[in-house]
């Protein structure tokens, strides 16, 4: 496999909560800049004679906007990665967006076998299984538990080198707090899900 295509480290690649971001430039756009969730992509749609710096500023502000709009906004317009296709998929860009491509899975599937973690991985055979339970869960969240087994193909046991793997990804904190608020309600029944997870031992359009 050859080289990624070189990008500009100014235009962000990424949302916070890990979309990736695609720039489309249209010759049929003149002064009008558009952004909306497509696909589980965030598109800027920009116009084509934008330089450089125009298309950097824009594409910020129109992420900001889109922030803005919050989950509902975001909810209407990604698709998650139901099938297990898509989900290699997704993971893949995950790798290649916080570990730089090193973690490459042979499967990462969906399993509803799982009540005692919300993912694993064998780094022997390189599969990853992610809990069915996590489906309804925010998209950042499942992302953090992906790259959580992401880098486990890399690093086996949650040694620091580990933590440092996994802390590339913006949302960890954030998503650790959240998985361990799921596991302490459903330990105490107060909600229909069961089971902790592997925590860490130790078109909606913004216009302008």
């Amino acid at each position: 496999m050859g080289r990624p295509p070189a990008v500009d480290a100014g235009i962000p690649q990424v949302t916070d909560d890990g979309a990736p971001v695609v720039v489309r430039r249209s010759s049929r756009r003149r002064r009008t800049v558009a952004a909306f969730w497509e696909d589980g992509k965030a598109v800027v749609a920009i116009p084509a004679s934008f330089t450089k710096s125009q298309e950097r500023e824009w594409v910020s502000r129109m992420l900001a906007k889109l922030k803005k709009q919050g989950e509902r906004g975001r909810g209407q317009g990604r698709r998650r990665p139901a099938s297990d296709a898509a989900l290699s998929e997704h993971a893949m860009h995950l790798s290649r967006t916080y570990l730089g491509g090193r973690a490459v899975p042979t499967s990462v599937r969906w399993v509803s076998n799982q009540n005692s973690r919300w993912g694993s991985a064998t780094p022997a055979d390189g599969s990853i299984r992610l809990s069915n339970k996590l489906q309804p869960m925010p998209q950042w969240v499942v992302d953090y538990v992906l790259v959580h087994e992401l880098a486990h193909l890399l690093v086996a046991g949650h040694t620091a080198d580990f933590w440092r793997l996994v802390e590339g990804y913006p949302e960890t904190q954030r998503a650790k707090a959240f998985l361990e608020g799921v596991a302490f309600a459903s330990s105490r029944g107060l909600t229909g899900d069961s089971g902790p997870d592997d925590q860490p031992e130790g078109p909606s359009a913004a216009r302008d």
